[in-house]
């Protein structure tokens, strides 16, 4: 039977999209199919689905997720009643729900609806679609008392309407009060109550949503300077000395657009980062001239500036009454909302709460929320060397936001703090270190220098190789100051691990450090290895790299059975290549005898059940392997680039293995979603000992620049 949430409220201006949307991440990390129907609906576009639809990838026809409009339910409601209205609403529901495992309700808004009683037809709603509530209660502008007894009366109305009230949430409650009224709550409610605080970002408009809203021209201005928040608004009238100190960080600059010298001064004070601001605002219909305009977009590249055609005053009035929206197009607010949801809810209680069954199946999506979930579960801190490449700042941007961990960016500071202005990246949460006038660098040379004495490095040397960013952070790494590193979206794979090589060194019971790729296929996960590293392993390497990565599958949720691939299957065919395969599962037999390996055997015999009840009809690993190990790189890397370009797999890796602490190594054409997914994995790898590997057999090599694969 299908199973649905109900998410409702109890007036308008609750905020409760950031619940929903907090709500819908859980189900889509249990379920592959999750519905969405919104039983009453406003004439317009549906902000909230259309970023459902794009964030989860939703299939759903958007005419299924309504039930009918607020009009149409109104004059059906004056004419025929409320059971009518109830009637018609539960059949279109049910054509929801007998297609998908399980279903969001979004309740009714209360706004200019003209139905009685809305709190009650939420509540019937939700009975008569055997649904259970999570209701949401506004406290934006209200005291704690008057929190603590709307929240209460709440939760006894929809109880005594017979509603199964899974949990209350408390919503945009001052930040300094949320405390407080979470301990009130908790020992008043039979049910759990989640107190979130209001998150200015949240509510404040972006720039593109101000050009549209005053039917602005856009004069200068990318994407993603359109995409800033606009978290204040500073209006400009005084002479530039008085006006620079009320510039604040996020503000939009809104001035007669004659002021040549505010516009100059506030983009020359963005580019400093003293503060970085939200854009410029010109009235007046005045346009700037083209000196002017060719001299602000090079002061500060990508930063908007509008013009609109009415003056300070009445635009003003304008501004103060916008209210920023969830929607596709704010991407970095869903980003928020969701960090905001995950940090002040207990998700996991909210999860077996809900008391959905996590599906067989295991999508892309469901294993990259999985990594999120793990990641932020036991924080650890993360440095990225690379912190003036600008995926890495926007990777940055949604792990703050996400609150997945703590990062360390490297670089000159100075570019850094430009760039994220230039992006409207808030890195306030975030720690910055250049490494070339870091208090660190004399101390990290004295450690580096004892640790490669025996190659001849002096202190006065290692000060010079401490600077580079990847054996600065990889020092951070050794010394405690940071749990793991990811870098190579700018450095090659060598430039990357090597000081890994030279400073963390190998686990004691591994013979080389190898990598593994977790490939995320439609319905399930599969783990490549190795496709990065190695060349040309010999059997013995093999063997190791099969067991390093059986405990990395385990380690994230993957039941190891491993297959050992060859051109040949079983005993049917001979020669080196096969045999080193053959030697490499007896090696494993031996030393592992509890991990489930078959090999040498073919690709579709390994995955493919009908293929292997013919050629390994009595093997427990053909047909369901989940473990897949190359023979060399050639053949590992190839297939792996194969299988993501035709099947439509992501891709997530290369995860290095075999190291001491976490290293690990991007493609250098790593889109944002890897960098994160591999800093997720990353501080995962941190947070404790994973499955033994197995016994030493050999030190570690590193791959030479003409062996180092394109990941």
């Amino acid at each position: 039977m299908t199973r649905s949430v109900y998410v409702t409220g109890i007036d308008r201006g609750d905020g409760r999209q950031v619940v929903e949307l907090g709500v819908m991440e859980l189900l889509t990390r249990q379920v592959d199919r999750v519905g969405v129907f919104r039983p009453l609906v406003h004439d317009g576009p549906d902000r909230l689905f259309e970023l459902l639809r794009a964030r989860y990838r939703l299939s759903q026809d958007s005419a299924s997720v309504y039930g009918m409009d607020y009009q149409e339910a109104a004059a059906l409601h004056a004419e025929k009643g409320t059971d009518e209205l109830v009637s018609q609403l539960v059949e279109r529901f049910l054509a929801v729900a007998r297609e998908y495992e399980v279903v969001l309700v979004l309740g009714t808004d209360y706004a200019a609806t003209q139905l009685p009683d809305e709190l009650a037809l939420n509540a019937r709603l939700a009975n008569e679609f055997g649904a259970s509530v999570i209701a949401v209660v506004g406290g934006k502008g209200q005291t704690p008392q008057s929190v603590r007894a709307e929240t209460r009366n709440a939760f006894r109305a929809y109880e005594a309407l017979g509603c199964n009230v899974l949990a209350m949430v408390a919503n945009r409650v001052a930040p300094d009060e949320r405390a407080g009224i979470a301990e009130r709550l908790a020992a008043r409610l039979p049910v759990p109550c989640y107190v979130i605080p209001d998150e200015p970002a949240l509510a404040a408009p972006t720039v593109a949503q101000i050009t549209h809203a005053l039917g602005g021209t856009v004069l200068l201005g990318d994407g993603s300077g359109l995409a800033r928040d606009a978290l204040d608004f500073v209006f400009g009238g005084a002479m530039l000395p008085s006006f620079l100190p009320a510039l604040t960080p996020g503000c939009l600059v809104v001035t007669p657009g004659d002021r040549a010298d505010l516009v100059v001064g506030s983009l020359a004070a963005h580019s400093a980062g003293t503060p970085p601001i939200a854009g410029v605002l010109l009235t007046l219909n005045e346009r700037p001239s083209d000196e002017i305009l060719t001299l602000a977009a090079r002061l500060a590249p990508g930063t908007p500036v509008i013009s609109v055609a009415g003056n300070s005053f009445p635009t003003a009035g304008e501004l103060f009454a916008m209210e920023g929206k969830l929607s596709a197009t704010t991407p970095r607010k869903a980003e928020t909302a969701l960090g905001l949801f995950e940090r002040h809810v207990d998700t996991g209680d909210l999860l077996a709460r809900l008391a959905v069954a996590r599906s067989g199946r295991v999508t892309p999506m469901m294993f990259e929320h999985e990594l999120l979930e793990q990641a932020r579960a036991d924080r650890r801190r993360v440095v990225l060397p690379e912190g003036t490449e600008e995926r890495v700042l926007r990777a940055a941007d949604v792990l703050i936001r996400r609150d997945v961990c703590d990062l360390t960016l490297l670089g000159d500071v100075e570019i850094i703090r430009k760039k994220a202005a230039d992006l409207g990246i808030d890195l306030s949460a975030a720690q910055l270190i250049d490494p070339h006038t870091s208090e660190l660098r004399q101390s990290f040379a004295e450690r580096y220098a004892g640790l490669r004495a025996h190659r001849g490095v002096t202190v006065e040397l290692a000060y010079d190789v401490v600077a580079d960013v990847n054996y600065f952070g990889t020092l951070m790494v050794e010394e405690g100051l940071a749990d793991g590193m990811v870098s190579g979206s700018v450095h090659s794979t060598a430039a990357t691990i090597r000081p890994a090589f030279e400073i963390i060194k190998t686990k004691p019971e591994a013979s080389i450090v190898s990598s593994v790729f977790f490939m995320c296929l439609a319905d399930e996960v599969l783990v490549y290895g190795d496709c990065a590293v190695n060349p040309d392993p010999d059997a013995e390497q093999l063997a190791d790299i099969a067991v390093q990565s059986a405990a990395t599958a385990a380690r994230f949720g993957v039941e190891p059975r491993i297959a050992m691939l060859s051109y040949s299957t079983g005993t049917s065919g001979s020669g080196a290549d096969v045999d080193k395969v053959r030697e490499a599962t007896k090696l494993v037999r031996g030393s592992r005898p509890d991990l489930s390996i078959e090999g040498p055997i073919q690709y579709d015999a390994a995955v493919e059940p009908a293929v292997a009840a013919t050629k390994l009809p009595d093997s427990e690993v053909a047909g369901r392997a989940t473990v897949l190990i190359f023979p060399d790189l050639n053949t590992g890397n190839n297939t792996y680039k194969a299988v993501q370009r035709s099947a439509g797999a992501v891709a997530v890796g290369p995860v290095l293995q075999g190291l001491r602490k976490p290293v690990n190594d991007l493609s250098r054409g790593a889109l944002v979603s890897d960098i994160i997914n591999t800093v997720a994995i990353t501080a995962i790898q941190s947070q404790g000992p994973s499955q033994s590997p197995g016994p030493s057999q050999s030190p570690s090599r590193i791959p030479s620049k003409a062996q180092e694969p394109s990941a």
